[in-house]
């Protein structure tokens, strides 16, 4: 199934937990959701930086 911005959310908020359960301060990844999956990458983004808002984990975002 193609992901909804809700399901983003939720697949972020599960990440997020798991970062902090496991120690994890740095994390990278394409502009998930937005290639073949259709999302907008700015609205995925701002989901990104809300969830995340609140930890000291560095997201790095590559491009190809």
């Amino acid at each position: 199934h193609k992901p909804t911005y809700e399901t983003m959310r939720k697949s972020l908020e599960a990440m997020k937990t798991h970062c902090l359960n496991n120690g994890v301060t740095d994390i990278s990844m394409p502009r998930i959701g937005c290639g073949l999956d259709g999302l907008d990458w700015n609205k995925v983004s701002e989901i990104l930086g809300e969830v995340f808002e609140d930890t000291d984990v560095k997201i790095t975002v590559y491009t190809l």
